[in-house]
């Protein structure tokens, strides 16, 4: 395909070909707004998150919270359909972007969804804080390509090698879209703080010079932990202030 142009600063990608793509199943869909969308009335979903659909009347969808369990009655509208994780159906280029922006996805988030404004398909993919969008076409054969030289059986060997190789994108296509609440992208986790055990404290090898070191890098390294050479201080200075003053001598 080339190389990716100095504009490309995504690594979430949409693809679009100009055929109809496989049609997803009809039960699960993901929320495209946040609702209630206006008013102080409490969330019960949230953009990006799953739903599986209760009734359908059509222009109307009631559906349930994968995350919260509440039911909300919405228009169709506001959801996109989705099938092996990564086809969308029923959004517009502007939501493909959104939804790829969320926090969860990564460098190298992608979708594949049906255009609103062409018939055919677009593979969106994400690359640092933007999205890139790429078209996918389709031969009378029925395969799929997005560069001419290489082409595919089906989306899933498209989406594939893809995944396996940029070979001319701007970046591997690492993990689908995520959706809160379908479990198909680890969530983000916050560090773990490490702990520090310190060795056995001999108090017969303490002085005053561990107890009383300012330096940081000492400190760090010191077997008296800063909380501990905190509690010493301030019994002494109280002590001391009280008229009391310890028999014990600090050795130096």
């Amino acid at each position: 395909m080339g190389n990716c142009p100095p504009r490309c600063r995504s690594n979430l990608a949409t693809f679009e070909n100009t055929e109809n793509p496989p049609q997803p199943p009809m039960n699960m869909v993901v929320s495209l707004y946040d609702y209630p969308t206006y008013g102080l009335a409490e969330l019960t979903m949230h953009i990006g998150e799953r739903l599986t659909i209760v009734s359908d009347d059509g222009d109307f969808l009631m559906v349930k919270s994968e995350n919260t369990g509440l039911e909300s009655y919405i228009p169709t509208n506001y959801t996109a359909k989705v099938s092996h994780r990564w086809l969308f159906t029923g959004i517009s280029r502007y939501k493909a972007v959104e939804l790829l922006l969320l926090p969860h996805n990564q460098t190298g988030a992608f979708m594949v969804r049906q255009s609103q404004s062409n018939k055919g398909l677009r593979a969106n993919s994400s690359y640092l804080d933007s999205v890139k969008h790429y078209r996918i076409y389709s031969l009378q054969n029925g395969w799929f390509y997005i560069s001419p030289n290489l082409t595919f059986p089906s989306l899933h060997h498209l989406v594939e090698h893809y995944s396996e190789s940029a070979d001319g994108l701007c970046s591997v296509l690492r993990e689908p879209c995520h959706i809160r609440g379908s479990g198909n992208t680890t969530e983000m986790t916050r560090p773990v703080p490490i702990a520090i055990r310190r060795p056995t404290l001999n108090w017969k090898d303490v002085t005053s010079s561990m107890i009383f070191k300012r330096n940081r890098t000492e400190s760090e390294h010191s077997l008296v932990s800063e909380g501990l050479r905190e509690a010493i201080s301030s019994y002494l200075y109280m002590t001391e202030a009280n008229g009391n003053k310890s028999d014990f001598s600090w050795d130096t």
